[in-house]
């Protein structure tokens, strides 16, 4: 298992240069670059910028290069120096702006994450366990709905039902009087109050999908000739149900871990748009828009190597929990 896991960390290497390469260079596909749109802002405002002083700004971003100097240039601050290069719409390192999202977008997602698994693999077993029944159909039709839901119009439905009923929308992480405020019992409450509304949009698209997954999963399993040999022999519906095709049905359900993780750290972008969060989604899409390429670029490879992680994280814990597969990677 230890070196399954270390060939396919070392495998990862190349990959994620490559995408990082990829991205880098698909970011520079639209016409322009941050130059021309911080130009195109000036003139909105009144000043005017002359083709010499773009050639000029130009030449001291970096800019002047071909995308692939760029690249190699950005590759070697990364790999010597941890260098992620300079963000141009923020005005300061890439790393810098990074950190000071992160902590806020961890918070987010880990409680997302553990919000969607908690509520999903529960309601899947029993809703398995008692098919047909009127909670069945009731998880069943909720779970439809919150997958054809679109994020953000529930979120604005339940900032609507927040005002109306609480007299506050919960916008954003913290209460103003918070936002700046050092770190107290009182900030982290609000914060976990204003986490709420976040949560269930961010986690119900998975969790309704989960749900499903689950559902459709325990029922293939729960008449397998082992399940029926187990009963035979006497033991526990509870024994029966943990041991057997509850571990079975996992395995789809951890195998999502690669892609779920980054989509529940991006934080539904739009969604985190319309309440107002102070997360990476929003910071990323605010950096392409830009044409901020070291700060979107960075944050795209980050998102390539969650994604490797997740993969990876995905196939250990299918090797824990399946024997068959364990066997497999014993024999590489």
């Amino acid at each position: 298992m230890l070196q399954y896991a270390i060939r396919r960390i070392l495998l990862a290497i190349p990959v994620v240069l490559f995408i990082s390469m990829i991205v880098f260079y698909i970011i520079q596909l639209p016409p322009g670059d941050f130059v021309s749109t911080y130009a195109a802002k000036m003139s909105s405002a009144g000043e005017v910028m002359t083709q010499h002083d773009m050639d000029v700004m130009r030449a001291s971003l970096g800019l002047d290069r071909s995308w692939f100097i760029q690249y190699l240039v950005w590759m070697k601050g990364i790999i010597l120096h941890f260098d992620f290069g300079y963000s141009f719409s923020f005005n300061k390192p890439v790393l810098a702006v990074i950190q000071q999202y992160m902590a806020l977008t961890l918070i987010v997602s880990i409680v997302t994450m553990a919000f969607t698994y908690a509520i999903a693999i529960p309601i899947g077993i029993y809703c398995a366990v008692r098919q047909y029944s009127v909670a069945d159909y009731i998880y069943s039709a909720l779970g439809f709905l919150g997958m054809a839901t679109p994020h953000f119009l529930l979120a604005i439905i339940l900032m609507y039902l927040s005002y109306m009923y609480f007299g506050d929308p919960l916008v954003g992480l913290f209460s103003s009087k918070y936002v700046n405020a050092a770190w107290s019992m009182d900030k982290v409450l609000d914060l976990l109050k204003h986490m709420i509304i976040p949560v269930i949009v961010i986690g119900l698209g998975n969790t309704a999908e989960l749900i499903r997954v689950m559902r459709g999963q325990m029922l293939d399993e729960l008449n397998k000739p082992n399940v029926v040999t187990a009963r035979s022999k006497g033991l526990s519906e509870t024994k029966i149900l943990l041991k057997y095709p509850t571990r079975a049905a996992m395995n789809p359900i951890v195998s999502t871990i690669g892609w779920s993780l980054t989509s529940v750290f991006t934080g539904s972008t739009i969604t985190a748009i319309v309440l107002n969060l102070p997360i990476q989604g929003p910071v990323m899409y605010s950096a392409l828009l830009a044409q901020d390429m070291y700060l979107a670029g960075t944050w795209l490879l980050f998102m390539a190597v969650l994604t490797v992680i997740g993969t990876l994280i995905s196939d250990i814990l299918l090797a824990w929990l399946d024997p068959k597969i364990r066997t497999a990677f014993r024999g590489m």
